[in-house]
């Protein structure tokens, strides 16, 4: 009788730990179950760890569906993002502030490694930015472009006047002139500026000599309030990109990044990526000034703090 009861014991202890596993295995696979999550890039090296994340399995490792849709232009970017077709993009803080001025709520969650530089064309003589006053020099209006090429002039003791800006939204358009000597210089994202330095374009200056950092990844308030887990996986991901890119040699990822980034094909020789860091939160500087640069051209009129625009969801 006592070794039956023995018996029973051990068949009842074997049973509750085959259905507690059972239980955490359920718990585990509805902790998987995110939603999926759709991002915006542009054609720059901002875009790659997310690339990367999509083709190297990053984002499925982590229970991650990601929609990855590509723009040419902010405007399309910012389009998108306020029609409801994405839950959030690679940006700036212009758009943010823009977004937010217009009504349409959403959060800075870290910034990215996007390097913006002022290229002159091949026939173009000047040497720095005070030389080309007067002269054809193409950006997109009150975009992220705009502000670093009026951030140069300052530093030249110049205003956006003393230039003759001309506007061309798409950057392939805007890259295309460029080599073409249709324009004396134009602002450019990576790697746009190296190709057009590769072409026999000449670089002057830019955001890296600057010591700013104004691009950065923005969501939705409403995805970051109702998918934060989902972001959170995303930032799982992109932190393994991120490590893959600093630490693989080049010709082991570039002709995928070349054909998933959408960039032309002598980006293959010509493409300069950076140190990427992982997910972080911009610096407060970096809000500030760019706040301040829209106040004082009157787009936009309220004045936001740093904890207005960014939300850390890193932590």
């Amino acid at each position: 009788m006592k070794k039956k009861w023995l018996k029973l014991l051990v068949l009842a202890m074997a049973l509750s730990t085959l259905l507690a596993g059972c239980g955490q295995q359920a718990e585990k696979k509805e902790a998987k179950e995110l939603q999926p999550l759709a991002i915006g890039l542009m054609p720059d090296t901002d875009s790659l760890p997310f690339i990367i994340a999509r083709e190297k399995g990053y984002f499925d490792e982590e229970g991650l569906k990601v929609d990855i849709q590509q723009y040419k232009s902010a405007m399309d970017r910012d389009s998108a993002l306020q029609s409801g077709n994405l839950d959030g993009a690679i940006s700036d803080m212009l758009a943010v502030a823009f977004a937010k001025s217009g009504g349409f709520e959403v959060k800075v969650t870290s910034f990215t490694d996007g390097s913006y530089k002022l290229i002159a064309s091949p026939n173009e003589p000047a040497k720095s930015a005070k030389e080309l006053a007067g002269k054809d020099v193409s950006v997109s209006r009150n975009t992220i472009i705009e502000y670093v090429t009026d951030q140069i002039l300052a530093k030249e003791g110049m205003d956006g006047e003393s230039i003759n800006k001309v506007i061309i939204p798409q950057i392939p358009t805007r890259l295309e002139m460029l080599q073409n000597g249709k324009l004396a210089a134009a602002t450019l994202p990576e790697p746009m500026a190296s190709i057009a330095v590769h072409n026999g374009c000449r670089h002057i200056t830019g955001s890296d000599e600057l010591g700013i950092n104004p691009g950065v990844i923005m969501f939705t308030s409403e995805a970051t309030e109702k998918k934060t887990e989902e972001i959170k996986a995303l930032y799982r991901a992109y932190n393994k990109a991120v490590a893959y890119l600093n630490n693989t040699p080049r010709e082991e990822y570039i002709d995928l990044v070349i054909e998933k980034g959408g960039f032309p094909p002598v980006a293959k020789e010509a493409l300069k990526l950076p140190k990427y860091h992982e997910a972080a939160l911009p610096k407060e500087s970096d809000v500030v000034d760019c706040i301040k640069w829209l106040n004082d051209k009157g787009l936009v009129k309220d004045t936001y703090s740093y904890s207005d625009i960014v939300l850390d969801l890193l932590k």
